[in-house]
């Protein structure tokens, strides 16, 4: 392999102070999204929780993995039509938190089922169905699909619907969050690029990118408060007012899943048709899971390609499976949500070349300690959406352009692979996904990324089925000849 660019690898070990400095780093990177889960699902469910449950599960990961593989867990989006359904079909708001656990022990066996297939059988047959030319633009895909998200953050919105519905009008409002998230941009490209090689600002470019665009923001707050204009105001301080107090129990321990979950015991629920129940948190979670073990052999041939090391071979795919699936467990026990390894943490990865599984391990910790610190945990939650916006434009381009370095190795004068990459690219990025409604007002969601994949592992079989017998008539006359010549 060719000598990595990274500065730190995986069993380095930089000085502790620079070590806390990254961590940060890699929680900025991973927070909003964390956080996003339980505040996307509601039904009372605690951020702070979930932030320590991604803590919990990454630990967990790190353990099964050997700590060999540099990547943060934190909660999945995936799951949440599944969470959805936890709640909808609950006969009560406790018995709902259970079904938070009981699906994520559904998900984490079905992780549990693959790890014990791929340790029998190997991963030989992975590579086979999922070579470069479909994997490569898959990894393309799950950073270009959230590149609508990192555009609308930069200018305010919190989702691609609502910037959606804005029509892209640019109000005063508007062009200060622009402002704001480009100025966030090219700070950390500035930092990565013009900063001494090699230098720790070089490995911090997201916490001086943030740190000055969050000094802007709070400048223009500032003023907007001064000049009594609420264009101007980017900063939410209302959030400091509803920090959320009353998801902690005793005013110090987040409120935990497992909390509310046993409490369904001793509050008089009913439990009279909890079979059932039981049969749609299956069919809820279950199908998802097997969604999300693509995205995580995408995601791992992802950071594989950024560390230069095949982390599907060491620690072992069987090994990343185990703890992403027992992570999950122990994630959604605390939080609710199930885990599943980060993108932007991966990207976190690539731009400031910091490998080191300290990192990581120190993230973990940090986001443990920092659930029960409300203010500080509140602090992080006050960043503007502009200013996550024009980091993540950063961090889901790198995701996507590690996808496309993959590509490069492929012979895309070959039409069978430039069909397998056509169709994987345009599925992804139109949104090819689909939809399935269960009872309950849930539903079982095949994301583009899934689709795409899925597509694309068709598509290469269907075009290589004239190629593999065309060789397989070679090398068995090869093996005839020197079978005479012995």
């Amino acid at each position: 392999m060719s000598q990595t660019n990274l500065v730190y690898q995986v069993e380095d070990k930089p000085s502790w102070g620079k070590t806390i400095v990254f961590a940060l780093q890699q929680l900025l990177a991973i927070m909003a999204a964390t956080i996003a889960v339980p505040m996307i699902v509601g039904n009372g469910m605690s951020t702070s929780a979930a932030l320590f449950g991604a803590g919990v599960g990454t630990l967990v990961y790190l353990l099964f993995t050997k700590f060999k593989s540099p990547v943060f867990l934190g909660s999945s989006f995936a799951f949440l039509g599944s969470m959805f359904a936890a709640f909808g079909g609950a006969a009560s708001m406790s018995i709902g938190y259970l079904g938070l656990i009981i699906g994520a022990v559904f998900a984490g066996l079905v992780y549990v089922v693959l790890a014990l297939l791929v340790k029998q059988f190997g991963t030989g047959w992975i590579s086979k169905i999922m070579p470069p030319v479909v994997i490569g633009p898959t990894v393309a895909i799950i950073g270009l699909s959230l590149s609508g998200n990192a555009v609308a953050n930069t200018f305010g919105y919190s989702s691609v619907g609502d910037f959606a519905a804005s029509a892209k009008v640019m109000n005063l409002h508007v062009w200060m969050c622009v402002i704001v998230g480009l100025v966030t941009l090219l700070t950390v490209i500035a930092t990565s690029v013009f900063t001494k090689p090699k230098g720790f600002l070089r490995l911090i470019p997201f916490v001086v990118g943030i740190g000055a665009g969050y000094l802007l923001a709070l400048a223009l707050t500032g003023i907007g408060y001064a000049a009594q204009n609420d264009a101007l105001k980017i900063i939410d301080f209302g959030i400091f007012q509803n920090a959320g107090w009353d998801k902690f129990v005793g005013g110090w321990c987040p409120e935990f899943t497992f909390i509310k979950a046993f409490g369904s015991f001793s509050d008089g629920s009913d439990f009279s048709n909890f079979g059932s129940y039981i049969g749609t948190i299956a069919v809820a979670y279950v199908p998802v899971a097997f969604v999300v073990f693509a995205e995580h052999i995408a995601d791992h041939k992802n950071l594989s390609s950024i560390i230069e090391r095949d982390l599907l071979k060491e620690p072992g795919l069987h090994r990343t499976l185990l703890g992403d699936g027992v992570g999950s467990i122990a994630g959604a026990f605390f939080g609710g949500a199930c885990n599943t390894t980060y993108g932007e943490s991966v990207g976190c990865v690539a731009i400031s070349g910091n490998a080191s599984i300290r990192t990581i391990f120190v993230t973990a910790i940090m986001a443990i300690i920092l659930s029960f610190i409300l203010p500080f945990s509140t602090l992080l939650a006050s960043i503007p959406t502009a200013v996550m916006g024009g980091v993540c434009i950063a961090l889901y381009g790198f995701i996507a352009v590690s996808g496309l370095k993959m590509i490069q190795q492929v012979d895309l004068g070959d039409n069978r692979n430039l069909f397998v990459v056509s169709v994987i690219l345009i599925a992804g990025v139109g949104g090819f996904g689909m939809k399935f409604v269960l009872p309950h007002d849930s539903a079982i969601e095949l994301t583009e990324i899934a689709c795409a994949l899925i597509l694309g592992i068709l598509v290469n079989v269907l075009v290589n089925l004239k190629k593999d017998k065309k060789e397989e008539q070679p090398q068995e006359v090869e093996e005839t000849v020197e079978a005479k010549e012995e």
